[in-house]
């Protein structure tokens, strides 16, 4: 079964280094905690608020080793007044077999833990 992974993370700054070190951890934490390999993910979306233009989040994505094949897109969030900025966010949509949606792991990290606290570690 296809599942999407949710994840999001922010940065405190809008450089090329901030944004691919966030991109890169939030995606290896989704990765981790999912216990995905490079095969079973079909595509990764990544959305950055208005305020990050510093650099494509997945560029860092697609030089980490296994990862080079996978189809992966980027996009601007919604400009909606009052939302969280400076946030990178991330669906993965993976192979993951007879899990369960309650049982998939999404990942929330740094400022981003507001958005889901039901969900964020």
């Amino acid at each position: 079964m296809i599942r999407g992974i949710r994840g999001a993370t922010t940065v405190t700054e809008n450089t090329a280094e901030a944004i691919y070190a966030a991109t890169v951890t939030l995606f290896q934490a989704i990765v981790k905690d999912n216990h995905l390999e490079p095969e079973a993910i079909s595509s990764v979306m990544t959305s950055v608020t208005q305020d990050i233009d510093a650099a494509f989040p997945a560029k860092p994505i697609r030089e980490l080793a296994g990862f080079q094949f996978v189809p992966i897109m980027g996009v601007m969030e919604i400009p909606v007044a009052g939302a969280l900025p400076m946030c990178i966010r991330l669906m993965v949509n993976a192979e993951l077999g007879d899990t369960k949606q309650q049982d998939v792991v999404h990942v929330y990290l740094e400022g981003a833990k507001v958005l889901r606290p039901d969900l964020a570690k």
